[in-house]
């Protein structure tokens, strides 16, 4: 196809960027529903605790990274456009299942299928096992995280993949950067609109709407999306900027099928290894961040989610900093001269320092629950710039037809390690809660020993302090132990990453 000749270049490929910060933003809201929701409004009607809250959000990291590994070779069979439809439909309907997660509680424990929200959270209140209500409602949220999961999966292979279809090299991290914005914008957005859903609708309606945003962006995408050098909106001034690098330039002969890289080829590569272990480190981090931020203010400072909606968003604001992760890469390359990986690779080493700062979060939140706020939307930032580059390291050393495929194992990876701190989390807060906390200076289960291998009372410690106890909780010890694990990670994943893959080195 003969591309229009024009003096101007056109900048088509930042409407694609935009409209991978749409998905990106969605992606997010989605995931986030559920962790602000949880704690004040579905815990109550299915009497969850932190362990259970744990096994939801630690499976879907498990499915998540299982589908990762499968999602980027989806996206590479099915091409950019299919695949990233196939994956946000998925998604989407998996967002919408979590509200019909209490009808199918009561249809399950009672056979009372046909009703509506109200009435099957009338149902369930007078269920007496309440072994029974947890147990069902957590195996349907998992169902419905499961098929949430399946389809997030292919958000970041498809992104990272038409990411190095519409930019050179040297501009992916910052457009990463801009699209993985999107990621903070929708943890932003979640705080000041999912609650107040919530609250004046009924949680199943923030599960539904926020769902049905993917549907609407499905529409955007088969309207806007086409390959850049068949793209009547992409002139030839612009379709030569995107081709500068040589591997760029598409076949000219469709007919020619492009060689595909097995998951063995794939792991045969120290460049596999080196993304996987950093994703594996530093993904977790975030999904940490993402998930229990809501529940530590809640349960360190007491808010509800209506209250902790202004700190939220503060916290995710800061995060927006993370534009620089893709700016900071470009000026080594371009005023430094270092070549893509090696900037990237300095960059990333000073971003990993600023989540250090996470050790001072819980010993100075006694002074004012600002300044763990801060410090995490500042660890935050740091994690998405450092996630830019990280990404963009994949297109820097493999080749377009693989891009997705590599992003798809280093996602299974990230999963893995978000499965293994969110379980490790629920459990250990739990534990915190009970084998730390202390009433009138002794400790609780010295003081209420049968609780030892029991479930604490809804609202135990509520009732203790209105008797006139002194409760101490020991969970914020916990959080002390988490927090720890994060300020690390960073260094340690660019250490190994270092060692495995010291100079650039592109793989043919």
């Amino acid at each position: 196809m003969k591309k229009e000749i024009s003096p101007k270049p056109s900048t088509f490929r930042w409407t694609i960027c935009f409209l991978l910060f749409i998905a990106t933003t969605i992606n997010y809201m989605d995931r986030q529903v559920l962790s602000l929701t949880w704690k004040d409004f579905i815990a109550p009607e299915f009497h969850w605790n932190n362990n259970d809250y744990g096994n939801i959000t630690a499976l879907f990291s498990i499915f998540y990274a299982v589908s990762m590994l499968f999602a980027g070779k989806f996206v590479d069979w099915m091409d950019t456009k299919k695949g990233f439809l196939w994956a946000i439909a998925i998604w989407s309907v998996g967002a919408v299942l979590h509200a019909f997660c209490g009808i199918a509680t009561s249809g399950v424990l009672t056979g009372n299928w046909l009703v509506g929200f109200a009435e099957s959270k009338e149902i369930i209140g007078r269920v007496d096992h309440v072994g029974a209500i947890i147990s069902t409602s957590v195996t349907l949220f998992i169902f419905a995280r499961f098929v949430l999961a399946v389809g997030e999966a292919g958000n970041f292979p498809a992104a990272i993949k038409t990411t190095a279809e519409y930019f050179p090299k040297k501009d992916r991290a910052f457009a990463t950067s801009i699209f993985n914005a999107g990621a903070t914008v929708g943890a932003l957005a979640a705080p000041v609109t999912i609650p107040f859903i919530a609250r004046s609708m009924g949680w199943e309606w923030a599960f539904i709407i926020i769902g049905a945003l993917g549907f609407v962006w499905m529409g955007l995408w088969v309207f806007y999306y086409k390959k850049p050098h068949v793209h009547h909106k992409v002139n030839e001034h612009e379709l030569t900027y995107i081709q500068q690098d040589q591997d760029d330039i598409p076949h000219r002969d469709s007919n020619v099928p492009e060689k595909k890289f097995s998951f063995r080829e794939c792991f045969s590569y120290r460049q596999t290894w080196a993304f996987a272990f950093g994703k594996f480190m530093t993904d977790g981090i975030w999904w940490f961040f993402l998930f229990w931020t809501p529940a530590y203010l809640s349960s360190v400072y007491k808010m509800d989610s209506t209250q902790s909606a202004f700190p939220l968003f503060v916290l995710y604001m800061i995060t927006l900093l993370s534009i620089i992760g893709g700016w900071l890469p470009k000026y080594f390359v371009e005023k430094k001269g270092m070549n893509a990986y090696t900037g990237r690779m300095k960059a990333m080493l000073i971003f990993a320092f600023f989540p250090l700062l996470a050790l001072l979060a819980q010993p100075l939140g006694s002074v004012t629950y600002w300044i763990p706020v801060l410090i995490i939307g500042v660890a935050g930032a740091a994690h998405q710039a450092w996630s830019a580059n990280i990404f963009s390291t994949v297109g820097d050393m493999f080749p377009k037809k693989a891009i997705a495929t590599i992003t798809g194992i280093g996602g299974m990876a990230g999963g893995i390690g978000s499965f293994l701190i969110n379980k490790s989390s629920g459990v250990l807060f739990d534990h915190a809660h009970k084998a730390w906390s202390t009433v009138d200076g002794i400790p609780l289960l010295e003081k209420y020993p049968q609780y030892i291998n029991e479930r604490l009372p809804e609202g135990f410690f509520e009732q203790l302090e209105k008797s006139g106890a002194v409760v101490s909780d020991g969970i914020d010890k916990g959080y002390m132990i988490i927090f720890s694990v994060c300020a690390v990670a960073y260094l340690i994943a660019w250490s190994v990453m270092k060692t495995l893959v010291p100079k650039y080195k592109v793989i043919q």
